[in-house]
């Protein structure tokens, strides 16, 4: 199928001023007849259903929280990038352009992210109309600090807290148009499937989290706001509560899933501390501006006290191979390199499974008050966890599976092949290739919700009569009956394992043969083994409780089904991706030196998953890349 992006035509600094001009527009009295569906109430969600409603649409927003304000945005720590050049070092609109294409190692597409760069400058605006209390200079200027493959200052910040400031300043917005009755908000709800209808999404089926109740509501539009999938994993940095379901079903009903193997290890995480744990902690990338990665020279020094290695036994390993980014080298590259030096023989802690992250000079140079200053809340945390202040000695990191650059394909109206499917945020494909740089996923949802997706919705909407599908129709009645089945189906089903034991070898599986590293052997190798395991998933599970009531178990039985599916792509693709680029490193093809090798002459496209039926033989759709400003070349950061 060809794929059609829909990229305005012009010049790449006029493409997102020309489309809106040429989008097509609704009257305000028109809007109040269309209801648009939000699934998902994070910073994409928060931010798209409290504008849409200001326009005049009617906004049915859903999550599964008790709150808006428990949204997985809320743990983000470290900033959000914008170019506003308030350092005067020379950041630009064209440079946070680059940053982000290079950056993704040239696997993004150039017009949503140079439009991700223009609306950047806006959002810091709109924040700090809402209150956001983002971190200032003496003088009353807002602060900025540096970020991973950057060379200027243009992350703003809120201490470490910075995710939960955004999400509140949007949660307000939100509030103001509940209170005003444009919003109707359901908490406490989870999305089950998608309701199309001719082709179209037209509604979603939900279950109630308290009562159990499923319910079907139909609307003019669906916007799935609903973050990433990296929990497949089962150990990430993610909440819990994460998942693929919303995406992954949307996909069952025809939406393409595009490069679901992008999904992005973060460099400074918690390392794992014990075979049972549930999940891991992130330590935001901002302490790299000041802590120092290194690793003991000799073997025979990782059993010392830090205090106990000298100095010139120590092995400062991304200031020697990255000399021009030092310790803010991208998140890939970091997270590749902690590797590289554990499975070298020289990581530190349990099981040689960490690397020091060293705040010893930054304290000596400005002292502990104004490093407490800087990231007090992050030392609390980690103190707290592992018993161990990082005043006195170094932290000790770990990558972990953080983001996911992969999802929904979407054109540049953020609607997916789906007609009426709209994708926000993390959860569609666009705008970080195969790699995030850090303090852009802030950036992505906030675009998407407040200045993208109010133009462009309209493009879609002023083809559709408001209103003319209801729940009444057929296929909200068989959508309804799916969902009651498999319902009965987990509940019925007398097995013995629990749906933990399924998630956490499921997960397992994936983050050894699809994770930091990949090969074609250890691909085959989980293609082989997720179908059996999926198989006994149907057989051997076991859900206690009944389906009118709360029951967490029913809820990660559903969720943990669609990862059994997902694992299946995430696989598939990472094995046809062969090359290396950003966060899919297959270790076949690498330089000489260690760094990914990317194949542009073959592998230089968004690749577009096509539902079939059959989990193992998807159809590959493909959205070639072209480079017109930024030109392909290998990337460097030495």
């Amino acid at each position: 199928m060809s794929l059609d992006s829909h990229i305005p035509s012009g010049p790449m600094a006029m493409k997102w001023s020309k489309h809106k001009q040429d989008s097509k527009l609704i009257n305000p009295k028109n809007k109040r007849k269309f209801t648009v569906l939000v699934v998902g109430s994070g910073l994409a969600g928060s931010s798209a259903a409290a504008t849409l409603s200001e326009l005049g649409y009617k906004v049915k927003c859903f999550c599964f929280q008790d709150s808006a304000r428990r949204a997985h945005s809320i743990a983000a720590q470290g900033g959000i990038n914008a170019a506003k050049n308030y350092q005067n070092d020379g950041d630009s609109v064209h440079r946070l352009f680059y940053d982000t294409v290079k950056g993704g190692d040239f696997r993004a597409r150039e017009a949503n992210v140079h439009r991700l760069a223009e609306v950047s400058v806006n959002i810091i605006d709109q924040c700090v109309a809402q209150g956001v209390p983002f971190a200032r200079e003496y003088g009353g200027m807002l602060a900025n600090r540096s970020f991973g493959g950057a060379q200027v200052s243009r992350t703003f910040y809120a201490r470490g807290q910075t995710g939960q400031q955004l999400l509140l300043g949007a949660y307000s917005a939100l509030n103001k148009e509940i209170a005003a009755g444009g919003v109707q908000m359901y908490p406490r709800t989870e999305m089950l499937d998608i309701v199309t209808v001719d082709g179209h999404a037209k509604g979603i089926i939900t279950r109630n989290l308290v009562t159990g109740k499923i319910e079907a509501h139909a609307g003019d539009a669906v916007l799935l706001c609903t973050g990433g999938y990296g929990n497949v994993f089962y150990l990430s940095t993610n909440a819990m509560g994460c998942n693929v379901t919303a995406t992954w079903r949307a996909h069952k009903k025809g939406a393409f899933f595009a490069n679901p193997c992008y999904t992005q290890i973060h460099p400074t995480c918690i390392p794992v501390s014990g075979d049972y744990q549930s999940k891991l902690t992130l330590m935001s990338e901002s302490l790299r501006n000041d802590g120092r990665v290194w690793v003991p020279k000799k073997k025979e020094d990782c059993g010392k006290a830090p205090s106990q290695i000298a100095e010139a036994d120590r092995d400062y390993y991304l200031e020697r191979k990255y000399p021009s980014f030092g310790n803010l080298a991208p998140r890939d590259i970091s997270s590749r390199a902690a590797k590289e030096a554990c499975d070298d023989g020289r990581g530190v802690g349990p099981g040689g499974r960490g690397v020091y992250l060293d705040f010893a000079e930054a304290i000596q140079q400005f002292g502990a008050n104004t490093i407490a200053e800087r990231y007090g809340n992050l030392f609390e945390m980690y103190e707290r966890i592992t018993g161990e202040s990082a005043y006195k000695q170094p932290m000790r990191i770990y990558p972990a599976v953080h983001y996911t650059m992969g999802g929904l394909w979407v054109d540049y109206n953020l609607m997916s092949n789906l007609p009426g499917l709209h994708v926000l945020g993390e959860a569609n494909f666009s705008d970080h290739g195969a790699n995030r740089l850090g303090a852009s996923a802030l950036m992505q949802g906030l675009a998407d919700g407040y200045f993208v997706i109010p133009t462009t919705i309209a493009n879609y909407l002023v083809g559709q009569k408001p209103g003319s599908i209801t729940t009444e129709h057929p296929e909200f009645k068989k959508a309804l009956e799916d969902c009651n089945a498999q319902t009965k189906h987990f509940l019925s089903n007398k097995g013995k394992r629990s749906v933990d034991s399924f998630h956490r070898e499921l997960g397992l599986l994936v983050w050894d043969k699809c994770g930091m590293a990949r090969t074609k052997e250890g691909l085959t190798e989980a293609l082989k083994r997720i179908p059996e395991l999926r198989e006994e998933f149907k057989t051997n599970l076991f859900v206690p409780g009944s389906g009118d009531a709360c029951n967490p178990e029913l809820e990660k039985a559903g969720r943990v089904a669609d990862f059994m599916e997902f694992a299946e792509l995430l696989c598939l693709d990472a094995r046809h991706r062969e090359e290396s680029c950003g966060g899919h490193f297959r270790s076949e093809y690498q330089y000489p030196d260690g760094e990914a090798k990317r194949d542009d002459e073959n592998f230089c496209y968004a690749a577009a998953w096509e539902y079939t039926g059959d989990y193992g033989k998807p159809t590959l759709n493909k959205e070639p890349l072209s480079f017109e400003e930024v030109h392909l070349a290998v990337r460097s950061y030495k």
